[in-house]
């Protein structure tokens, strides 16, 4: 039985900051929160300085739904953005528009916040951390 789905976002050393991030914009629990720091030591791998604070994993919940992320670990290769875009669905116009001004603070707009022949308030942004995000209000009219 499959419980949910989770979108995974990898970022490159600044997980901690979109974890609060996520926080302010979208009201996020944070459910869990490990560092890399926090893994169990193993003298043969000794765990770099600067590995220590980024995140090896978090889980933030957001409405019913649960969002993941980590950082990659120092030297591993990264892509910003494109390689996952996370559709965020509302039951409010004006929350959908409070959360879209927050989620374009430093980022980019792809579709501004409009109504569509599918919702009364739809658009797509980038936020600064180069997550796509697509953010649709579904009324029940």
């Amino acid at each position: 039985m499959i419980l949910g789905l989770h979108p995974y976002l990898v970022l490159n050393g600044n997980g901690q900051k979109a974890v609060k991030f996520y926080q302010s914009a979208l009201g996020a629990e944070v459910l869990s929160l490990q560092t890399f720091g926090e893994m169990p030591e193993n003298p043969e791998y000794p765990m770099p300085e600067e590995a220590k604070n980024r995140v090896l994993h978090a889980a933030l919940k957001v409405g019913e739904s649960v969002i993941m992320l980590s950082d990659t670990f120092p030297g591993q290769p990264y892509e910003l953005g494109s390689q996952l875009s996370i559709a965020l669905v509302l039951n409010d116009v004006e929350q959908s528009k409070e959360i879209f001004e927050k989620l374009k603070e430093g980022g980019r707009v792809g579709m501004p916040l409009q109504e569509t022949f599918w919702s009364p308030s739809y658009g797509t942004v980038t936020d600064k951390f180069g997550i796509n995000w697509q953010v649709s209000t579904e009324t029940g009219q």
